[in-house]
C-alpha cells in the first residue's frame, strides 16, 4: 500500500523511556516519514522544532485511564498547545461513561477540544472496557462534541484494538470523521486489515516494522 507511511502515528508511551530513546525515536519519525509523533508530556519539547514540518507533533491527555478531573485536561491540553502539539489524544473519562453520565462525558470533550483551539483531538473509549451499544453511544458523543477522531485503545488496558470494533465505529461516525485503531498493531497485515475496515490512522509503537515489511510485500526491498 502506498503511503502507509503517512496513517501511521508512530508512538513510544512507555514509562521508561529515556532521553536517549526519544532520540532515536525522532530518527525513526524522520526516516520514515510518520503522520505523527506521539510522546509523552513531557518530551514534547524535545519534538517540537525537530521534526519537518509535515509531521505532526501529538501527546496525551488524562492518559491512560481518563480519570482525571475535567479541569486537569483543559489544562494539560492548554500546556501541550502552548509548547507546540499539533494533535492531542485524550482519554474518555470511562467510569463517568459507564454510569451513564453521558453529559459530563461530552461536556469534557467540548472543553478540551476548545483548549485544543485548531489542533486536532482524537478521543480514546477504550473499546475493551464497552459492550457494543456502549461503543456506538460513546462514538456518537465524541462525533457530536466537535473532536476529529474517536481512537479505540490506549494499548494500557485488558486489549487493544479489534477489526470489528473499528467497523463498528466507522459505520457509526460515518465516512468523514476521522477513526483511529491502536493497540497491539505490530504487523504490516494487520495495519491493512484495520485500515481496510474503516481506519484512517493507526496508532503503533512498531511503525518501522510495518513500513518495511509494506516496502517488501510490494517489491521496493
Amino acid at each position: 500500500m502506498d503511503d502507509l507511511n503517512r496513517l501511521i502515528d508512530q508512538t513510544i508511551l512507555k514509562p521508561d523511556a529515556t532521553g536517549a530513546d526519544i532520540q532515536n525515536f525522532i530518527k525513526d519519525v524522520e526516516k520514515y516519514r510518520f503522520c505523527a509523533a506521539v510522546v509523552n508530556p513531557c518530551w514534547v519539547s524535545a519534538l517540537v522544532g525537530n521534526l519537518p514540518a509535515d509531521i505532526k507533533v501529538c501527546s496525551v491527555v488524562g492518559f491512560p485511564f481518563g480519570a482525571s478531573t475535567t479541569r486537569t485536561k483543559v489544562y494539560a491540553a492548554e500546556d501541550l498547545v502552548s509548547m507546540g502539539c499539533d494533535e492531542i489524544d485524550m482519554v474518555m473519562n470511562i467510569g463517568r461513561f459507564k454510569e451513564k453520565d453521558f453529559k459530563y462525558v461530552g461536556k469534557e470533550i467540548k472543553m478540551v477540544k476548545e483548549a485544543c483551539s485548531d489542533r486536532v483531538l482524537k478521543v480514546i473509549i477504550e473499546t475493551c472496557l464497552l459492550a457494543t451499544d456502549e461503543k456506538k453511544a460513546a462514538a456518537n458523543i465524541v462525533l457530536e462534541s466537535g473532536a476529529d477522531f474517536v481512537k479505540t485503545s490506549t494499548g494500557y488496558s485488558v486489549r487493544g484494538a479489534e477489526i470489528d470494533d473499528v467497523r463498528l465505529l466507522r459505520s457509526v461516525v460515518g465516512p468523514d470523521f476521522g477513526v483511529k485503531a491502536s493497540g497491539g498493531i505490530r504487523t504490516y497485515e494487520q495495519a491493512l486489515t484495520f485500515i481496510t475496515a474503516g481506519a484512517n490512522r493507526i496508532g503503533t509503537s512498531s511503525g518501522v516494522a510495518i513500513v518495511r515489511a509494506a516496502a517488501l510485500a510490494m517489491g521496493a526491498e
